[in-house]
């Protein structure tokens, strides 16, 4: 890993190809270093190009049968469930054998709910590290009043959900011809008002401050700052040598060219996003993870919860309860000297699980959950590979040597009570599987990856 900030790349004992085996994949054309005209304009053009490639490489591989997990993050909201969905609906379990689906941060439908109105909320939950004055809290909390935000919220984003939320051209705060009126874009007059406060401040970790870190990916929370002298890790003359790269490309977190036709993905323009396929997968694979970071301001977590508020699976609407449940990492038994893989242990956020979908909000991080919170995205991982049962299983990290036992139906809250305590997390470890796994670098270089398991 090589984190912002950090002198240079590290050994990662999160690394994901601990518990699988990982292939990248640049993806769709006109992300990353990949080539080709960019003819997708939806995301079931995306997924069938997906699809192509995927066949082919069961094929050169001789990987017929493996079990696929697909995951991502961020747009890959859209990208994952679609792709999920069309290797489903082919009933080819030679080449496309759907175990399970794991998204981190996702957008999953049109940014008015998502962002828009969940905005004010969300600056509400974090106003003591945002500081805005009296006179713009109350100047932007009025807006969202007249815009009708706070009475949508009450009415349905509730547990269970009080029904079907209207069409998008419907919702609060759009106009007659289905565009978003300007007084009420509140998301950002937000942000220039918390940049004024603290010019580093992130959309994607609202607890970001000063001074801007480098980012050896040149992404930097979306400012692109790259210091005197410093490059871009995949732009090196070498690494692209090594892994291959077209030496004629630059490589770019978010792409500066459309990916779609007319950049414009049709999928969510005007339309639900990936709400209409969702419930497939999950009823498909009894398998689907889905976690957000509470830090996260350029996609609030409220504005995901409303949207699965809004679909139906397993024969009921939406999730029944809250996520109330502890989410309780295990400590690891890494060298406590290991300052750059140390990670925390004990209570950081909440869960639940209901009819094959498993929620997760997690406290500590902000938009790119993996890379803030690397041990929270191994156990997801565990969770989504059937290594631990679910975020209750009392089992220490199944690479870790856990040789010091404890109660195996320990509950959540006698499981921090040990920790606290200073025991080591319970259970033994997992027998290893033969795996092989793909993951697409997406539109802005979101990480998509596809686990596979004989």
């Amino acid at each position: 890993m090589w984190q912002p900030g950090v002198f240079k790349p590290f050994a990662n004992k999160w690394s994901w190809h601990r518990l699988t085996n990982v292939v990248w994949i640049d993806q769709p054309v006109g992300s990353g270093f990949s080539q080709g005209e960019v003819t997708a304009r939806d995301q079931f053009d995306v997924a069938r190009q997906l699809m192509g490639f995927w066949r082919n490489f069961v094929n050169l591989y001789s990987m017929q049968g493996y079990k696929v997990y697909i995951t991502g993050s961020s747009y890959s909201g859209l990208y994952c469930p679609y792709v999920a969905h069309e290797m489903i609906e082919a009933n080819d379990a030679e080449n496309f054998n759907v175990a399970g689906m794991m998204i981190f941060d996702a957008l999953y439908s049109t940014d008015v709910p998502a962002r828009e109105m969940t905005a004010v909320p969300f600056t509400d939950k974090w106003k003591d590290a945002l500081q805005f004055n009296a006179s713009f809290d109350q100047e932007i909390h009025a807006a969202a009043e007249a815009c009708g935000y706070p009475d949508y919220l009450d009415k349905f984003l509730v547990f269970p959900p009080s029904g079907q939320q209207p069409a998008i051209t419907s919702l609060p705060g759009m106009s007659e011809n289905g565009t978003l009126r300007e007084e009420c874009s509140l998301f950002t007059p937000l942000i220039s008002a918390a940049f004024d406060i603290n010019p580093c401040f992130s959309i994607y970790s609202v607890l970001s401050k000063c001074p801007r870190r480098f980012d050896p990916l040149g992404f930097s929370d979306g400012t692109n700052f790259m210091p005197d002298g410093a490059t871009v890790y995949l732009n090196r003359p070498d690494v692209k040598a090594a892994i291959k790269a077209p030496v004629d490309m630059e490589w770019e977190f978010c792409s500066s060219d459309p990916v779609f036709v007319d950049g414009i993905d049709l999928s969510l323009d005007g339309g639900p996003g990936s709400l209409p396929v969702l419930p497939r997968v999950i009823d498909a694979t009894q398998n689907v993870v889905l976690g957000h970071g509470a830090q996260d301001f350029v996609l609030p977590e409220a504005g995901a919860l409303l949207a699965l508020q809004n679909i139906s699976w397993g024969g009921q609407m939406g999730f029944q309860a809250a996520p109330s449940r502890p989410l309780v990492l295990p400590f690891s038994t890494s060298d406590p000297d290991d300052l750059l893989n140390i990670a925390p242990g004990g209570t950081v956020g909440t869960w639940t699980q209901e009819r094959g979908l498993t929620y997760f909000g997690a406290a500590t991080t902000g938009h790119f959950l993996a890379m803030e919170a690397p041990s929270l995205a191994y156990r997801a991982l565990e969770v989504l590979l059937g290594r631990v049962e679910d975020f209750d299983s009392p089992a220490g990290f199944t690479t870790d040597d856990n040789s010091a036992a404890g109660p195996s139906n320990a509950t959540n809250e006698q499981r921090v009570d040990a920790l606290a305590a200073g025991e080591n997390g319970l259970g033994p470890e997992s027998g290893a599987s033969t795996v092989a796994s793909m993951a697409m670098w997406l539109a802005c270089t979101i990480v998509t990856l596809f686990v596979s398991t004989m």
